[in-house]
C-alpha cells in the first residue's frame, strides 16, 4: 500500500524539477534572492495519482497545489485525498501549507495535517534560516497537546512543499548527467539530495493531456518506509517558462506510484510546451 505519507511523497515527486544555478540577484544573503518567478498568485495545479496494484494502474486520488500572495510572503497550499472508490483500500486526507519569503522563496513557517488510514499527525515548523535552526511542534491532530523540539541545520533548508516552487525557478543543465544538490527538512531531519539532468523529449505523451516538449530529470530519493535504497524516480517537466511537472514515475516500498497533470489554472506564461 502507499505508506504514509501520500502528500509528502507527492511533494517530493513534484519537487524533483530543475538543476544548475538559480536566477538570482547578486549581493543578497547566500545569493538566494529570486529576480523572476515561474509562477504567480492564483496558480492552481491538479495531479491525478495512480498506484500500481497487482500490475494494474489504479487511479487512487488527487493532489491540488495553489499559490497565494500574502504581502511579503507567498503562501503555498497543497491538499491531497483519495477517491471514494479507493478508500476501501487506503483512506487519505492530507493538507500542507508553507509560507515563504518572497525575495528568497525560503520557508519561514510550515504546517502539515496528515490523515492516512490509522496514521494521524499535525506538525508545525518555524524556520530560522539565519540562525540555522528549526523549531518543531507535533501533535496527533490540530488542537491536541503538542510536543516541542528544536533542531540545528547545516545550511538553509526547504520543507517538502516550498522546495517545489524554488526549483521551478532554477535553470536546467545542458549536459545529461549534470547534478546539483539541495536540502529538505522533514520528520525532524535534514536531508541532502541532488537532481540529475537526463535529457529532453520533445514529443512526450502525457495521459489525458496530449504531447509536450519536456525535460527529464532523475532525483535522489530518501530511502526509508516510502522509497527503497535503489529507487529510481523519473520526472518530466514542461520545457517552457512555466516549468510545470507533467509526469512523475517512481517505485515505492510496495509497488509503484505515478502522478499525471490533470488540470491547470492561472499560469504566469503561455503554455508553449504543448505540441498536440
Amino acid at each position: 500500500m502507499l505508506n504514509s505519507n501520500l502528500l509528502a511523497v507527492s511533494c517530493l515527486l513534484l519537487s524533483s524539477v530543475y538543476v544548475q544555478a538559480p536566477n538570482v540577484a547578486q549581493g543578497t544573503p547566500d545569493n538566494l534572492k529570486i529576480v523572476d518567478n515561474a509562477f504567480q498568485n492564483g496558480e492552481k495545479l491538479t495531479y491525478k495519482i495512480y498506484y500500481n496494484l497487482n500490475f494494474i494502474w489504479v487511479p487512487a486520488g488527487e493532489v491540488t497545489f495553489r499559490v497565494l500572495d500574502e504581502g511579503t510572503q507567498f503562501h503555498y497550499s497543497a491538499k491531497g485525498q483519495t477517491y471514494d472508490s479507493y478508500e476501501w483500500f487506503f483512506n487519505v486526507n492530507d493538507q500542507y501549507d508553507s509560507w515563504v519569503d518572497k525575495n528568497t522563496l525560503m520557508p519561514n513557517y510550515s504546517e502539515r495535517s496528515v490523515n492516512e488510514g490509522d496514521y494521524h499527525i499535525f506538525e508545525k515548523i518555524a524556520f530560522n534560516q539565519s540562525a540555522k535552526k528549526t523549531t518543531v511542534w507535533r501533535a496527533n491532530m490540530r488542537g491536541a497537546p503538542e510536543t516541542k523540539t528544536e533542531h540545528g541545520i547545516q545550511e538553509p533548508v526547504h520543507d517538502v512543499l516550498s522546495i517545489l516552487y524554488q526549483l521551478r525557478n532554477i535553470d536546467f543543465a545542458t549536459q545529461p548527467g549534470h547534478a546539483i544538490p539541495f536540502r529538505i527538512f522533514m520528520d525532524k531531519e535534514e536531508f541532502p539530495l541532488s537532481l540529475r539532468f537526463a535529457g529532453r523529449d520533445d514529443h512526450k505523451k502525457i495521459h489525458g493531456m496530449g504531447r509536450y516538449k519536456t525535460i527529464k530529470f532523475q532525483p535522489d530519493v530518501i530511502a526509508g518506509n516510502v522509497f527503497k535504497e535503489d529507487s529510481k524516480m523519473s520526472v518530466w517537466v514542461s520545457d517552457d517558462q512555466n516549468r510545470i511537472p507533467l509526469l512523475i514515475e517512481s517505485p515505492v516500498s510496495v509497488g509503484a506510484v505515478k502522478m499525471v497533470l490533470k488540470q491547470y489554472w492561472g499560469l504566469k506564461y503561455d503554455f508553449l510546451a504543448k505540441v498536440d
